[in-house]
């Protein structure tokens, strides 16, 4: 069975006569049900490569084939049938109702002069039920928090009723519990089978939810493999300039956080102050 997204040699430059590539020959294959995260610096690309698979943006060389379509054949209401986007979230220009933003995302399956019929609106109503926003339902967009917002965006992806969906960052402005809420959402569509590529400044989120790490870093996909495999000290000292100190969470199944350290001699002290 061939996977619902597979990146060949992806490579990007916003302008044909700029020289500076974003980043360049990216391969990167996601399975059903599967979680990749995408982590790295700011500026390496992140954005861009899940705009460039979203279809927002066309790639320089190398194919994104979803479903094993390649996308460039694709209408944009067949792309948007298949992939849902959220992106990183941004204030709304026009007092909506949410519900009528989540609705939204069922454009792609109606014709050009439908209107959303029954279902439809029950598919919304589900969405958000599922990202917890039932309650805001009424109320005008610009009238709710930003991370409110943000899970209203997840829930306008959701019923578009996706089989890949694209999350840029989709708990940067959330607090704790509603970061929480969205992991939990994320582990639970994977386990229905939806594929999830999601760029993330938490490595702490990707040990726990992620199947897959990508780092982003030296204008490309550098090093891919398990969260534990990837997220250590050594790189992300080489990726961030930055220590961190990598840990097992005591009865918690063996579960490695990050921690982020303000000096290369606070690892060793620390991790004896935790031990004992």
């Amino acid at each position: 069975m061939t996977n619902p997204l597979i990146i060949s040699d992806l490579s990007f430059r916003y302008h044909a006569k700029d020289e500076t590539t974003i980043f360049s020959g990216i391969n990167l294959s996601l399975a059903k049900g599967e979680i990749f995260c995408l982590i790295g610096p700011n500026g390496t690309g992140k954005s861009t490569l899940i705009k460039c698979i979203a279809g927002l943006l066309t790639a320089e060389s190398g194919s994104v084939h979803i479903d094993g379509e390649e996308l460039k054949t694709l209408s944009p209401a067949r792309s948007a049938r298949i992939v849902g986007y959220v992106p990183q979230s941004h204030t709304p220009s026009f007092p909506f109702p949410v519900r009528d933003v989540v609705v939204m995302g069922r454009s792609p399956h109606l014709g050009p002069l439908s209107s959303p019929s029954d279902s439809d609106m029950m598919i919304a109503e589900e969405s958000m039920k599922t990202v917890g926003v039932s309650h805001l339902a009424d109320r005008p967009c610009t009238d709710i928090s930003g991370g409110e917002y943000q899970l209203v965006l997840i829930a306008r992806a959701l019923t578009q009723q996706p089989r890949i969906l694209l999350l840029d960052e989709p708990t940067s402005h959330l607090d704790l519990g509603n970061q929480m809420k969205i992991l939990r959402t994320i582990r639970k569509l994977s386990e229905q089978g939806l594929s999830i590529l999601m760029a993330t400044h938490f490595p702490d989120h990707a040990f726990l939810i992620s199947g897959q790490v990508g780092m982003m870093m030296n204008k490309g996909l550098s090093r891919t493999g398990s969260a534990e495999s990837i997220i250590n000290e050594g790189i992300m000292r080489e990726a961030y300039d930055a220590e961190v100190c990598i840990m097992t969470i005591p009865g918690d199944n063996g579960r490695k956080i990050c921690i982020p350290m303000l000096s290369a001699g606070d690892n060793q002290e620390y991790a004896h102050t935790i031990m004992n």
